[in-house]
């Protein structure tokens, strides 16, 4: 399960690190506020600082218990060599400490210096979609969701070779969209569940192997291409570009990734990280383990976006677990799990900002 979530976050983390390195790093004060890049003084020498947070009380406290005892139902091991910590935690909970009184039960607050070394810690976010599909195809849903093919001699089709029928009559068919756009969202997130509407539980499809072709960001492409500003992208103008074009228009585009993502089904399966725990919505995050270790707590000063993705300059405090990983989660950047459907969806598409935040350890 750790290889195949890597892998999974290895995808969304390309396209958020493109779409950062795209919209990010502007240094004048509209862009900052944009994005939630509030903190411009008081240098932090380390990449982790001893600091006290002036923060109110985590608003996802619920969540955050609830995300600690499925590491503890689920991994065992983890928990072990995490669990000063948790209990520690539990007990800064219960006598309502303050967030600069971790000290009081025996831990410290360790300052992330983020990414400009101001305390601005990139933050993104991730989602598991829920598609529609049926086991068998029609007019509509005509668009397949494959298995990973049997070990073969030589590479498997590119992209575009699967688009034109090089996997049919093959028998990895899993299920069929109605929407070629979902099923890319689906690779770029690495897993979805599936709705056959049919009255069945929904059936988890996580990832299940690729087809070993180079990565290209649909996102660069279209900035590249003039179809979106740089400054306006994120996966939900991406998703937006879409509505109107032709499938015609949207294999040009996806061709170009001839990069593919196949899928196996689990039932009455959860989703989980990289770690195998089952991930709880807002209480947990992909992270750098070469800096912030699996099983981790920390403290997210997290900015809050409108429905439209826009920061207005609210924010809240989160106590939350690293338990994900990803090929471009690096450093200073936080990737945050933000639930399953198309509201965390719509909001995953928009997170390209900034908090500060705390490690909380002894």
């Amino acid at each position: 399960m750790k290889e195949n979530n890597t892998y999974k976050r290895l995808y969304i983390s390309c396209i958020l690190l493109v779409l950062f390195v795209l919209t990010g790093c502007q240094s004048n004060s509209n862009k900052q506020v944009k994005l939630g890049q509030q903190y411009k003084d008081g240098k932090l020498t380390l990449p982790l600082n001893v600091r006290h947070p002036q923060l109110g009380i985590p608003v996802n406290i619920s969540d955050y218990i609830i995300q600690i005892s499925k590491i503890k139902s689920t991994s065992p091991s983890l928990y072990r060599k995490n669990e000063h910590i948790y209990k520690a935690i539990d007990a800064w909970i219960n006598r309502s400490l303050g967030a600069d009184e971790f000290n009081k039960v025996g831990l410290n607050s360790y300052e992330m210096a983020g990414q400009d070394g101001f305390g601005n810690v990139h933050l993104t976010g991730y989602y598991t979609p829920v598609i529609k599909a049926r086991h068998t195809p029609s007019a509509e849903f005509k668009y397949p969701i494959y298995k990973m093919p049997l070990a073969t001699k030589g590479r498997l089709p590119n992209r575009e070779q699967i688009y034109n029928g090089a996997l049919n009559g093959k028998g990895l068919e899993l299920a069929y969209s109605n929407s070629l756009m979902d099923n890319f969202i689906m690779e770029v997130q690495g897993s979805a569940f599936i709705d056959f509407e049919d009255g069945s539980p929904l059936v988890f499809f996580c990832y299940g192997g690729k087809n070993g072709h180079g990565y290209s960001s649909i996102g660069r492409l279209l900035v590249e291409q003039g179809e979106i500003e740089k400054e306006n992208m994120s996966i939900q103008a991406i998703k937006d570009w879409a509505k109107n074009k032709s499938e015609k228009q949207l294999k040009a585009l996806f061709i170009q990734n001839r990069s593919f993502v196949f899928f196996k089904p689990q039932y009455n399966a959860e989703v989980k990280g990289a770690a195998a725990v089952p991930l709880i919505a807002n209480a947990a995050v992909a992270s750098d383990k070469s800096l912030i270790p699996i099983g981790s707590v920390v403290l997210v000063d997290v900015p809050l976006l409108d429905n439209d993705g826009q920061y207005r300059g609210r924010r809240e405090t989160r106590l939350m677990v690293a338990l994900d990983v990803g090929g471009a989660i690096k450093g200073q950047h936080f990737d945050l799990y933000l639930g399953i459907g198309e509201k965390p969806g719509k909001l995953a598409g928009y997170y390209n900002h900034y908090g500060r935040a705390w490690v909380i350890k002894p």
